[in-house]
């Protein structure tokens, strides 16, 4: 392996995985390693601030269609360009977000998205891979995640069929 910047032009996805001792991220599906809790704790006591990972998306694997009983912000760092769906909990309303370095073609840095929101990304076409941090404020807690289910969330967002069926299992 070389030494130099990562980039999908000198690093695989592999040396990536290994660099940073990603794993496979069950449910949802990607490559990740949760990075930081906070030690300041809120609901009570219950549950800490916030929680980070790093998240790897290659054209194998992909961010599935869920949601979180908290929010998530997205923050890019390096890569080929990301696509990020956000379905609103309101039906029908939702968006397209490109994550990525290219602040000429509408490429964010980050994305926040709202606590209950569905969310999904994979690697935009030709992309070798891409990776992000989430930080999930409040921490992010198992019984918080839910998968979508392509029926349902077709339904209620018509508008965005063709990316559901592609972020969803």
């Amino acid at each position: 392996m070389k030494s130099s910047p990562l980039s999908p032009e000198t690093h695989t996805a592999e040396d990536v995985i290994r660099l940073l001792n990603l794993a496979p991220l069950p449910g949802e599906g990607g490559w990740f390693r949760r990075t930081a809790e906070s030690e300041l704790r809120v609901m009570g006591g219950g549950r800490r601030a916030c929680s980070a990972i790093y998240f790897l998306v290659t054209p194998e694997v992909f961010s599935a269609l869920h949601r979180v009983d908290a929010v998530e912000t997205w923050c890019f760092h390096v890569g080929d360009p990301i696509e990020l769906l956000v379905l609103d909990a309101q039906p029908g309303a939702g968006r397209r977000v490109a994550l990525g370095l290219d602040f000429t073609v509408g490429q964010v840095l980050q994305e926040m998205v709202p606590a209950g929101a569905w969310q999904g990304a994979r690697l935009r076409a030709g992309g070798r891979w891409g990776l992000v941090s989430c930080v999930v404020a409040p921490e992010y807690v198992e019984r918080g995640f839910a998968l979508g289910v392509r029926a349902e969330l077709t339904a209620s967002h018509p508008a965005f069929a063709a990316e559901i069926a592609a972020l969803t299992r």
